[in-house]
């Protein structure tokens, strides 16, 4: 790992001078991912101690999923509408900001706090979805197609290595704090944390324009980023007319049934992870950071590897190999907790790094994959925003389904080995799909 830290720089430097502003949005993925990893490693666990039950446990992934399904589309059009789509990305951390700081601000409620909090993740997670939409609408526009998927990939490998630090780091910390009271002070500090670090990001994105306006890729996009032209009116024609393109093109629909089932099998489980962790393992706050250790580094490790094979075969191949590699996971989760507490913790964290070999696909392709289905340019911000509006309706719901199937099955440990096995089945059928849907790519390119 130290190897791959080292040639960060290097990499960059070769990056920098042929597309400058590739700096930049490394720059951001740093500081934003610290943020995000240092204020949500533990929503859970900070639910759970301010006096979260199941129900409400499943409705930290539902309630926020479900506001930034109501916004996501507006968003979206919205933004298609902005001749400058920096101004949004800043408001939008601006937005997150305030999320995070009523998040600290939570405990204060009393015998609301839960509900406090829960609204407060309401807010942050539609800001944040809303940020990821602005920045990859803003992303095509600023670095060259020819060095996305080296940018990308570098990115990806400073978020990964951010991913491996603070949720161990948070982990240690709370680990060594033995108070439950403290503890929570512990979260509040965290999200604070966030806050100043989402300031760094704006400083940080801000001059994205200033770096690139010295080396413009074409005429247009000079003037998109030195903002001379007027923003566009949204009409209720152009509307109607993106949602006719959008349907009529066939192979974002394909692409979005396939994916859009793949998302579903792999959101069902979310919480019933963290129970299987918490409830069942037994996992303590160092040993949940050792979990994302281990499935951050894994991809760290295999991250050059699998972007030669984006490089070689395409973004969409590699994957069905996620999906393979998400499919052990609840398999893995059902062997841990079948062994005695003294192994099964231990052995869960082996077994979760192995699954992760091939989630760098997941991470790396599927905006890629997004930007072949699309296919266009002009309101790619709204296609981006059905797709995650979609994604954010499976990410609402699946969770809460998983823990109402697990209870329906008698809500103890056979039940909850039981709820597994669906899923595992699924995925594999995800993959299947998906593997289907790639070869029809395939020959649609050969004919």
């Amino acid at each position: 790992m130290a190897s791959l830290i080292k040639r960060l720089p290097d990499n960059i430097k070769n990056l920098a001078k042929t597309n400058p502003a590739a700096i930049r949005y490394i720059m951001d993925g740093l500081l934003a991912v610290s943020a995000v990893n240092i204020a949500s490693s533990n929503y859970g666990l900070f639910a759970v101690r301010l006096g979260a039950d199941d129900f409400q446990l499943s409705l930290v992934h539902f309630l926020p999923h479900f506001f930034t399904l109501l916004v996501l589309i507006p968003g979206g059009l919205f933004m298609d509408s902005l001749s400058n789509k920096k101004r949004i990305v800043i408001v939008m951390m601006l937005v997150v900001m305030a999320g995070y700081s009523l998040c600290a601000v939570s405990p204060f409620a009393g015998f609301y706090s839960i509900q406090f909090f829960l609204g407060s993740l309401a807010l942050t997670g539609s800001a944040v979805a809303l940020y990821n939409i602005a920045w990859q609408s803003f992303f095509p526009g600023v670095v060259t197609v020819n060095t996305r998927n080296r940018v990308l990939t570098l990115r990806t490998r400073v978020t990964l290595i951010i991913s491996m630090i603070m949720p161990l780091l948070v982990g240690v910390i709370l680990t060594n704090i033995k108070n439950n009271n403290n503890k929570i002070i512990a979260h509040q500090a965290f999200f604070i944390s966030a806050v100043f670090l989402l300031f760094l990001a704006i400083f940080n994105f801000k001059r994205i324009r200033r770096i690139r306006k010295s080396a413009p890729d074409t005429a247009a996009q000079s003037a998109v980023l030195q903002n001379t032209e007027a923003p566009k009116q949204i009409k209720l024609s152009e509307i109607k007319n993106a949602w006719f393109r959008l349907i009529k093109n066939k192979k974002f629909i394909l692409f979005t049934v396939t994916a859009l089932f793949f998302h579903m099998t792999w959101h069902f489980d979310w919480t019933l992870y963290f129970i299987g962790q918490v409830n069942y393992l037994k996992m303590n706050e160092l040993q949940l950071g050792l979990v994302n250790l281990g499935a951050a580094l894994i991809q760290l490790l295999t991250l050059k590897f699998w972007s030669r094979k984006n490089e070689r075969l395409g973004v969409a191949p590699p994957f069905t190999f996620g999906i393979l590699g998400l499919s052990l996971c609840p398999v893995f989760l059902t062997v841990s907790v079948s062994l005695p507490l003294s192994l099964g913790p231990h052995l869960f964290i082996i077994l979760h790094t192995i699954a992760h070999i091939p989630f760098c696909t997941i991470t790396l392709n599927l905006y890629q994959n997004i930007l072949l289905a699309v296919n266009e340019e002009k309101n790619v911000s709204f296609y981006i925003s059905v797709f995650a509006s979609l994604l954010c309706l499976s990410n609402a719901v699946m969770p809460v389904a998983g823990v109402a199937l697990y209870h329906s099955l008698g809500g103890d440990l056979n039940g909850f080995k039981f709820t597994l096995m669906i899923i595992f089945i699924l995925r594999i059928f995800a993959a299947f799909l998906w593997f289907l849907w790639w070869k029809r790519g395939s020959r649609a390119v050969k004919g």
